[in-house]
């Protein structure tokens, strides 16, 4: 597998976004046991039932109108059409053969999110949720889940990326919005999300309102949470805003925020590094997520539905649900489908 370093900036400093992001054939393996003081509390769900359905013609561009939304329980006030493409196996297109052609998949991934993308200190792999999709991707195909390069992007640097062709797709916890949909394309979702406030536990905060009233809120820069805050900000006092959604929580230790307004998987992951802070209050401004392309490659998009629906269907997407989310949140995962 292809190695590549990129050390993202860290706004706040210190370990949370310092390390650099080289994973090697060696890393190839199973994840290293768990740090024993993080109580995992992650919130996620599962890969959209029925979607899309399937489609196998090159021109699946063509046939936009007739897919189905991409979850029933989308937001009614969401404001623009959030249907993908049909799922194809359809691999002629330019950009699946542009793929084929380079024998490696490069997609964009955190290293600081616990259990969705994160560096195991303990074996310098990256893992996570998202990381074992992006693999079943590239064994789709390239019929190998090691024909991969890792490349980590900051929050602020997902959609550039991703239209610079820096990378060929992005799976990091990416929520799809009607402002992104006009510069990128998203696949079908696989996760339901939605905002969670995150406090020391010491605040005793009860409801998002309570907890950012006249405090000083963290955000990441370019995230659905800086655009919710921008919308409403609940009397913040103030909004620091950083480079990923980490560095929040290592400004809440160091004193200098109060509060971290995050997606609901990543509070939960907050949760999970340090005992010392809790999701408080309510979940706000539901969303799905997606895995995340460029626009015009649409014959990469519908081939990427399809693993995502193939993915699911043969138990892929549960046993990664096994993996890192089932030991706190149960061994049903049906209640977290959107």
């Amino acid at each position: 597998m292809t190695m590549r370093t990129v050390k993202p900036r860290s706004a706040a400093g210190g370990p949370a976004a310092g390390s650099p992001a080289t994973e090697g054939p060696a890393a190839r393996g199973r994840a290293a046991r768990r740090p024993a003081r993080a109580r995992v509390l992650v919130a996620v769900v599962a890969l959209a039932a029925g979607a899309l359905g399937a489609g196998t013609s090159q021109g699946a561009t063509e046939r936009v109108a007739a897919a189905p939304r991409l979850a029933p329980a989308a937001p009614a006030d969401s404001g623009c059409d959030m249907r993908s493409l049909p799922p194809s196996t359809y691999e002629g297109g330019s950009k699946v053969q542009a793929i084929k052609k380079a024998g490696k998949l490069v997609v964009g991934v955190d290293q600081n999110s616990y259990h969705w993308g994160f560096r195991n200190p303990q074996t310098g792999r990256i893992e996570g949720f998202d990381i074992d999709l992006a693999r079943a991707v590239a064994k789709s195909i390239l019929g190998d889940p090691d024909k991969i390069t890792f490349k980590t992007v900051p929050t602020a640097r997902r959609i550039e990326a991703v239209k610079n062709g820096e990378v060929d797709l992005i799976t990091r916890t990416m929520t799809i919005t009607c402002d992104r949909l006009t510069q990128i394309s998203f696949s079908a979702p696989y996760f339901s999300s939605g905002q969670r406030l995150v406090v020391p536990k010491a605040a005793k905060v009860t409801s998002v309102a309570q907890g950012l009233k006249g405090r000083r809120a963290c955000v990441a820069d370019q995230s659905s949470s800086q655009t919710e805050l921008a919308r409403n900000s609940r009397g913040a006092a103030s909004v620091k805003v950083v480079e990923n959604q980490l560095d929040c929580l290592v400004l809440m230790q160091l004193g200098q925020v109060d509060a971290t307004l995050t997606d609901t998987v990543l509070a939960a992951a907050q949760t999970s590094q340090d005992p010392t802070v809790e999701m408080a209050g309510e979940t706000i401004a539901p969303a799905f997520m997606g895995i995340a392309m460029k626009k015009e490659d649409t014959d990469l998009v519908a081939r990427v539905n399809q693993v995502l629906a193939d993915y699911r269907a043969d138990g892929g997407w549960q046993d990664s649900y096994n993996r890192w989310l089932a030991p706190s949140m149960g061994v049903s995962s049906a209640q977290y489908l959107p």
